[in-house]
């Protein structure tokens, strides 16, 4: 009888963990930190790698087609022939 072979996938969270880069929490840099050294990410970028940001939606999928009611609002930037984000996809 075969063995019926699945992808391997992490959690979701760990997957955010890997694609979403936190700032720092003070704009100089970690306490007690050299002045003037290169702030921000040491390593190379890999693909669906960003910066969290306070004003995005983390799952965009949840507010696809649903404009801001704010007048001015800045666009959620949804994409219309996408309906599902990695690693939140169903396989």
């Amino acid at each position: 009888m075969p063995k019926e072979t699945k992808e391997y996938t992490d959690f979701s969270n760990v997957e955010d963990m890997r694609n979403y880069i936190l700032p720092e929490d003070l704009p100089e840099g970690p306490y007690g930190s050299p002045r003037n050294e290169k702030l921000g990410k040491s390593t190379p970028w890999e693909e669906g790698q960003r910066y969290y940001s306070a004003f995005n939606y983390e799952f965009k999928s949840l507010h696809q087609d649903i404009p801001r009611k704010f007048p001015g609002a800045h666009p959620t930037h949804d994409d219309p022939e996408k309906n599902e984000e990695p690693p939140y996809t169903s396989k």
